[in-house]
Parts: structure tokens; C-alpha cells; sequence
């Protein structure tokens, strides 16, 4: 399936869930500039389950519109998994949803390091009071990971809200 459509159809299937289910999503973005939101907001009907959502790209963004603490980027970095549950958590109180997804990566094609490669990106998903962190490394260029990474995300939040 082509990486577009695949997005569309898992976007519209995690909205039918969230629809019947009755629950509100939100996102906190970085690599992805936004990428999971767009992809909500394209389904017709998706303002039954997302009021708003956050691109927070730099650090200052973070700490701003997300409440991530100035030590915690210090300390860890933006791409780091403490980084991602910050960012999940104050995305959740911001937007007084039932769902948060966060995303913080290295989309490339430079910023990569020994210790955190181009292609590294951590994930948090916060449902209720559940929360689940994950990390992957995506091959391919900026926009092949950037995709992956939202494709890996709705996946992700499906997989987790039928839990």
C-alpha cells in the first residue's frame, strides 16, 4: 500500500474508534511537524475527537506551549524518551484530551549523532492514566522517516486504545 494511503486509512480507522469510543486526541509534534494531526484532521467528522493539537519544534516550543522542563532537555536532549513523556503529558492537560501521542525525532539528513543517529525517534502515547514510550530508527531520508513516523504512531495509538 502506498505510504499516503496507508496513512489516510489508518487516520480514518483510529477516528471511527475514537468516534464510538467517545474519547478526545491530541499531539504533541516535532519531527513530524504536525504530520499526525494533518492526517486526523483530514478524515471528515474528526472535530467529534481533536479540539487542537501542538507542533512544538524547537525547545523553547516545548517548554512554552507543553510545560517540558528546562533541565529535562538539557539533561536528555529533545529526542529522548523523558522528553516525549513531558511533552505527552503537558499536551494531555493543554488540551484536556483523553489521548496524547508525542513525537520528538532526528528526521535528518544531518543532526544525527554516534548516540542518537538520523532516523531515531521516541514516542509517548498517554491514554487515561496509561502511558507508553517507545523509540524507533527509520531508514531512508527526511521524508521516508518522517512518514514512518506517522504511520508508526497511528498504528501505535490503535494498538494501545484496544488494549
Amino acid at each position: 500500500m502506498e505510504l499516503h494511503q496507508e496513512i489516510k486509512t489508518l487516520a480514518a480507522q483510529l477516528g471511527a474508534i475514537l468516534t464510538d469510543k467517545c474519547l478526545w486526541i491530541t499531539t504533541a509534534e516535532s519531527c513530524t511537524g504536525g504530520g499526525v494531526s494533518y492526517a486526523l484532521t483530514d478524515t471528515p467528522g474528526s472535530s467529534a475527537y481533536i479540539d487542537r493539537a501542538f507542533v512544538t519544534y524547537s525547545n523553547k516550543a516545548k517548554q512554552d506551549l507543553l510545560g517540558v522542563n528546562t533541565q529535562t532537555l538539557t539533561r536528555y536532549g529533545a529526542v529522548s524518551e523523558q522528553t516525549v513523556l513531558q511533552m505527552a503529558e503537558g499536551a494531555s492537560k493543554a488540551a484536556h484530551a483523553d489521548i496524547s501521542v508525542a513525537i520528538s525525532g532526528i528526521a535528518g539528513p544531518g543532526g544525527g549523532t554516534n548516540d542518537k543517529p538520523v532516523g531515531l525517534v521516541w514516542f509517548c502515547i498517554k491514554i487515561g492514566n496509561k502511558v507508553y514510550s517507545s523509540q524507533q530508527i527509520f531508514a531512508g531520508g527526511r521524508a521516508e522517516v518522517r512518514s514512518q513516523a506517522i504511520v508508526y504512531a497511528l498504528k501505535s495509538v490503535i494498538e494501545k486504545i484496544n488494549l
